[in-house]
């Protein structure tokens, strides 16, 4: 893909302040709570839309990571505080007030924890389940360090839908991700994730606009496909402070469109391809209910 000399960013990328009273609730009901949103911690360009549909993603184990990845805003700290052992009772209680049918739980990274967050993950989702009735739930986790049992620990947590991203293609890994993350050890995850737990659906992502080239995106495509993942979302990466890596190019919505059909026809059930879309992005959740319930939910 062609790298430009000059970056500006093009009129696709226009984004809707956020408005509506659906947005009002979350964020009044996430400020009361003390709960984090991974929608507002990473500057996410849909908060407005999915917000004001009543989609929100929720970022457990607070608000600061163990990781620094170059391309998040996310604070990073060695030792943050502990976990707040209430948050799944508050999750439960914000989701069922809300009255939301979908709901997307993300984590910070936590190596100084013995479990790294394995357990408070899955008590979390049990406690989702237990609270709200026909709830569906979507976890994205983190690698673990590749340990099997922590893997297997979140695989039956009961969300029906597990997403860990790949986030780069394999080139790009060490200079995008924290140097304790790397391509191989996600895609690990990703293949133990339905090893363990054949029965549920995975789900992982890619970003695209650090100066990886269609081959290689191809490639990683492959890589996940083969990792026995069921759904793929692609997106464009915005820089989300000047600290942070740049955009190296601003990927055309055609490119998006060709990369989607690539993607089906390698045989992902669903694909999600746009310069706004994100692991988390209420289009593509609005299929997998669909698919994992096996009903229309309009």
């Amino acid at each position: 893909m062609k790298v430009h000399s000059k970056i500006k960013k093009p009129d696709w990328l226009k984004i809707t302040i956020p408005s509506g009273e659906s947005f009002k609730d979350i964020r009044q009901h996430r400020s009361s709570s003390g709960l984090a949103t991974v929608c507002e911690e990473a500057k996410c360009p849909n908060i407005g839309d999915c917000w004001k549909s009543g989609t929100a993603t929720f970022m457990l184990l607070g608000d600061v990571c163990t990781r620094a990845c170059r391309f998040c805003s996310v604070k990073t700290a060695k030792h943050p505080s502990l976990p707040d052992v209430d948050e799944p009772t508050k999750l439960a209680e914000i989701i069922k007030s809300l009255k939301l049918k979908y709901v997307v739980l993300t984590t910070v990274d936590r190596d100084d924890l013995a479990d790294q967050g394995a357990g408070h993950i899955k008590r979390c989702v049990e406690e989702i389940l237990l609270q709200v009735s026909g709830i569906m739930v979507e976890t994205l986790v983190p690698d673990f360090q590749g340990k099997t049992e922590l893997i297997e620990t979140v695989a039956y947590s009961g969300a029906q839908i597990i997403g860990h991203n790949l986030e780069c293609v394999r080139r790009l890994t060490d200079t995008v991700r924290d140097p304790r993350a790397s391509y191989r050890q996600s895609l690990f995850v990703l293949e133990t994730l339905k090893k363990v737990h054949p029965g549920i659906h995975t789900k992982s992502s890619l970003m695209l606009g650090f100066g990886e080239t269609r081959d290689e995106i191809l490639e990683a495509m492959s890589d996940i496909k083969n990792a026995g993942v069921d759904f793929l979302t692609l997106g464009q990466y915005l820089q989300p402070n000047k600290k942070k890596l740049p955009v190296t190019e601003y990927i055309h919505p055609d490119q998006f469109k060709q990369l989607e059909q690539e993607g089906l026809a390698m045989g992902f059930d669903y694909v999600a391809s746009g310069p706004l879309v994100r692991s988390s992005y209420k289009a593509a959740e609005n299929y997998l209910r669909a698919k994992v319930l096996g009903k229309n939910t309009d």
